[in-house]
């Protein structure tokens, strides 16, 4: 009679394997704990929030301190990693606030950077043109320098930590999750995972899971990137560039990283989307708009050619603020989300937040719980300065 081998039991089972879900499987992983990370796609893949090429990290969030805090523990802890592994996973080229008179957004971060001792420059409007005559100013006076700030090669990223865990001793499955039975869950391969406590950590398929507990309180929305060719004289490169954000004209950029293109992206929420479904074709009326505003700014680039494009989501809360909770109905359920647009720099900071909790070391800071978040309201703002703040710039 053949033996019956009785089935894994995980600690932990962590759905998605994106920026938050990969850290918050090695963080429980290296305390100790039996830890399986799922992900229907794969880390990093194309549908994904986490897939593009690069993203910025700031510590820039105005009075918001704990994402301040969060930016400065991760910056830690991603040189640490990527010093073992990969240090070209990071560049540390700056990050450059452009500010207009009445900024009150910008301005506010000077005090936060001054209380947590993060270096910073302010910049007047002769100094900038100094040090980046590639930037036309026109309303921008002044600007806010974070030397430390730079960018994150993201998709390369989120495969290494999953890589590396994996070699540690993380398990790791790839494929659907077809049912599930509280923290019992069904792969679309017939394996059964049980696992005592199941995180589910999907971004833009979160309310798609569960659209009764989030259908109002997730939207997840399209966003289109854009890589310009930059000029071969290295002057729009990392050495001479900083990473940026126009907050006048809500759209960010970074410079030429790994001679990929001169990147910028409008940070406004597009139309409501489906990751599984979405085609990522990008317009050419955006393309217009981009370029239009590169000929106001960047006018080197008014007629560089475009390169590649990217098409990923956003999948903010209304109010900007991550959700760590319970399901509401299932306790050894868990829902990490509502990060990006912000998110990514936050990964290692909100893995060790996430297990924190998860372990009883720490208390969920009630910002984040699904009671904090107000419904979706039409319309989009910028995720990376808060809603009033956003309103008034998309207004101008």
């Amino acid at each position: 009679m053949a033996q019956v081998v009785p089935p894994v039991v995980f600690d932990f089972a962590v759905v998605g394997a994106g920026v938050f879900g990969s850290w918050i499987a090695r963080t429980l992983h290296q305390a100790g704990q039996r830890v399986i990370l799922l992900d229907q796609y794969g880390p990093a893949n194309n549908r994904a929030s986490s897939g593009g090429e690069s993203r910025i990290i700031r510590m820039g969030y105005g009075d918001r301190e704990i994402y301040t805090q969060f930016s400065w523990r991760s910056l830690e802890l991603y040189k640490d990693f990527y010093a073992k592994i990969d240090p070209t996973l990071f560049h540390e080229t700056g990050f450059l606030w452009m500010a207009r008179p009445g900024d009150t957004f910008t301005e506010s971060n000077i005090p936060v950077f001054d209380r947590l001792k993060i270096p910073y420059e302010r910049l007047d409007a002769a100094e900038l043109r100094r040090r980046y005559p590639q930037i036309e100013l026109g309303p921008v006076t002044w600007g806010l320098y974070e030397p430390r700030a730079g960018g994150l090669m993201a998709r390369r990223g989120v495969q290494a930590v999953v890589r590396e865990s994996v070699k540690q001793g993380l398990a790791y499955r790839q494929g659907a999750v077809v049912s599930r039975e509280r923290t019992k869950l069904k792969m679309e391969n017939g394996e059964t995972i049980n696992a005592g406590t199941v995180i589910y950590a999907c971004g833009p398929w979160l309310r798609k899971l569960f659209p009764e507990v989030l259908g109002k309180k997730i939207q997840p929305t399209r966003q289109e990137v854009f890589y310009f060719g930059a000029p071969a004289d290295g002057s729009f490169g990392p050495a001479k560039m900083p990473a940026w954000i126009d907050a006048g004209d809500t759209i960010y950029g970074l410079p030429d990283l790994e001679n990929r293109g001169f990147k910028l992206a409008p940070d406004r929420h597009g139309v409501t989307v489906d990751p599984d479904t979405q085609e990522r074709l990008v317009p050419a009326a955006s393309v217009l708009r981009v370029r239009a505003y590169l000929k106001r700014r960047f006018p080197r680039l008014a007629a560089a050619p475009l390169t590649q494009t990217e098409v990923c989501q956003y999948e903010n809360t209304a109010n900007g603020d991550y959700l760590i909770d319970r399901h509401p109905g299932e306790k050894d359920v868990w829902l990490v989300g509502g990060g990006s647009g912000h998110g990514y720099k936050h990964g290692p900071a909100l893995g060790e937040h996430v297990a924190g909790i998860l372990l009883k070391k720490k208390e969920i800071d009630p910002r984040f719980l699904l009671a904090a978040k107000p419904d979706i309201a039409a319309g989009g703002r910028s995720s990376t300065v808060p809603p009033p703040v956003a309103k008034k710039m998309l207004d101008r």
